[in-house]
């Protein structure tokens, strides 16, 4: 399967998993961000649940989003996490992927390949 019309292929994800949840079909994910996406689902051996991708400005306002959310430049998504031993999974092969900017909650993780934020952070909400 094509991604967004990329070359890149995914036995893992389906492009709509990373449209906007607003209904405006806003859809400018990174080939970056999904590359090493691809490659960390890949490294866990689990399902990524994506809960968030890609986000118009209207729906990261509405969601109480930052104003400068790497959601809105298609850098970020958001994976659920049911429990410490699946986050663990999640999060190590994040960090073996490549990703460096990484948030986590009880219930999703939050990871983000913006250049122009900080590097090697990981927050907890």
């Amino acid at each position: 399967m094509l991604l967004f019309g990329l070359s890149m292929k995914s036995n893992y994800f389906k492009p709509e998993e990373f449209v906007c949840k607003c209904g405006c079909e806003s859809n400018d994910m990174k080939t970056s961000t999904l590359i090493k996406l691809e490659y960390a689902r890949v490294s866990a051996n689990i399902p990524f649940i994506i809960t968030s991708g890609y986000r118009c400005k209207t729906h990261n306002e509405a969601v109480g989003g930052k104003p400068s959310s790497a959601h809105t430049k298609g850098y970020a998504v958001d994976i659920k996490a049911s429990g410490s031993a699946e986050r663990f999974l999640i999060i190590t092969a994040l960090l073996q992927a490549g990703f460096n900017r990484i948030g986590f909650a009880k219930t999703f993780i939050h990871v983000d390949d913006d250049p122009s934020l900080p590097k090697n952070v990981i927050w907890d909400y």
